[in-house]
């Protein structure tokens, strides 16, 4: 049973890394903004450290496109759209053409399919309706795969460390793998000092069915994974399927690599590779200023310090009948001009009909929040009610400034009034 619990501790920190950057219409979802890369920038990343990937080009214009087929001639070729989004195989691009990905045998086929891909905007099950615009096509080597395995390295809470998840079981979610068959779940816990040992990935080949010269292979390749692990400042790398081909080769077929935030200072040409072209813009010009923004469907824009208080507010908007449009956190050493900014993005956004200001002074100073807001205020002339709800260091010096201010400010004595009072300025 402690083997079954500890295996689905380590089954939820690997789904909750993956949906942490998924976002869903009305709900929350971490509001930090994580490094996501696309499939040939993580290929090319394990390619540098020694890993086993296919062999594959990247094509970004018709010129590029056409000249494909004569520098990279495998045996078969998969073409594949290059967006965050999942789905991309059973996908439609705004042409009618149908699928982001691509088999053929062909050479004269691929400059036509990935012209049909470049300049297009890709419908997937998680793009929306509007779909992701194709700026680059990943033509690769098509492999078959004898046998999958499951593989995947990551920082656990519990263990105190790295640990290195395996299963005989690969090509399907570990969560359901972990539910239905937990004992074909194996881990080694890393000693963050020592690293992982070579008997350490001899043993996580043996329990992946890994044998003879694909056995010693299979280690080898374990043992790189981590040295990225390790050098790039990774959260997680899962591996998914860690196969081997009919002809012997142990090969890492498709990669998910998570990274810590914290280390992009001395990360930088991996940080460099972000691409925000579909990312919401309000979002990325959050960043810039140190803001944490995710946009949602709704008509109030919730202003705030601290994720806690706003999925609190959120939560409250919604039960007196309102819908938050945003999270927008402000952090605990925000600025006034950070505030300024953070009304700017508000009220950027055509949705937002009011601003719900709640804050609650801990190490913020309820002053500078006032003096953001008033000034902000007038910057921008502000067209939609505006409710503050203010509370803790220096709150009586804020409700003056406020009040001094002359601006049509809703004063609220407290969470609940703040949102009652956020829903009735609608109409």
């Amino acid at each position: 049973n402690k083997q079954n619990q500890s295996t689905a501790m380590l089954t939820r920190s690997l789904s909750s890394r993956r949906q942490s950057a998924a976002s869903a219409s009305g709900l929350f979802r971490c509001c930090r903004r994580w490094l996501n890369l696309q499939e040939y920038q993580s290929k090319k990343l394990m390619q540098d450290y020694g890993v086993n990937v296919q062999s594959f080009v990247v094509a970004d214009n018709a010129q590029s496109a056409s000249k494909l087929a004569d520098s990279f001639k495998p045996a078969e070729y998969v073409i594949k759209a290059q967006i965050l989004a999942g789905g991309r195989g059973k996908g439609v691009f705004d042409t009618g053409f149908k699928g982001g990905v691509h088999l053929t045998k062909e050479p004269a086929k691929v400059a036509g399919l990935v012209q049909s891909m470049l300049g297009h905007k890709l419908v997937t099950k998680q793009t929306g309706k509007e779909g992701v615009m194709v700026s680059k096509v990943m033509v690769a080597e098509a492999l078959d795969i004898s046998r999958e395995t499951y593989l995947a390295i990551l920082m656990d809470r519990e263990s105190g460390g790295p640990v290195v998840v395996g299963s005989p079981q690969g090509g399907m979610d570990i969560e359901e793998v972990a539910a239905k068959s937990p004992d074909a779940i194996f881990k080694e816990v890393v000693d963050i000092n020592k690293g992982l040992t070579r008997e350490q990935a001899d043993r996580m080949a043996d329990c992946l069915g890994f044998s003879g010269p694909r056995r010693a292979e299979a280690a080898e390749q374990i043992l790189k994974l981590y040295s990225l692990f390790q050098a790039v400042d990774c959260t997680q790398v899962e591996i998914n399927p860690f196969g081997e081909t009919p002809d012997g080769r142990v090969v890492c077929f498709d990669a998910k690599l998570n990274f810590d935030d914290n280390a992009s200072f001395r990360q930088k040409s991996i940080f460099e590779l972000d691409d925000h072209a579909e990312s919401d813009p309000r979002e990325v010009d959050a960043s810039q200023h140190n803001l944490n923004y995710i946009g949602m469907d709704g008509n109030i824009g919730c202003l705030v310090n601290g994720a806690g208080l706003a999925m609190a507010t959120m939560d409250i908007v919604q039960l007196c009948g309102g819908r938050p449009a945003n999270f927008l956190d402000v952090g605990g050493g925000v600025t006034e001009k950070q505030v300024y900014h953070a009304f700017r993005i508000l009220t950027s956004d055509q949705q937002v009909r009011c601003i719900l200001v709640n804050i609650f002074g801990g190490i913020v100073n309820c002053a500078t929040i006032a003096k953001g807001i008033t000034e902000a205020a007038k910057k921008i002339s502000l067209r939609v009610p505006l409710v503050v709800r203010l509370e803790g260091t220096n709150v009586e010096e804020a409700k003056r400034l406020l009040a001094d201010s002359g601006l049509p400010i809703l004063s609220a004595d407290n969470l609940e009034d703040a949102a009652k009072k956020a829903v009735s300025a609608l109409s």
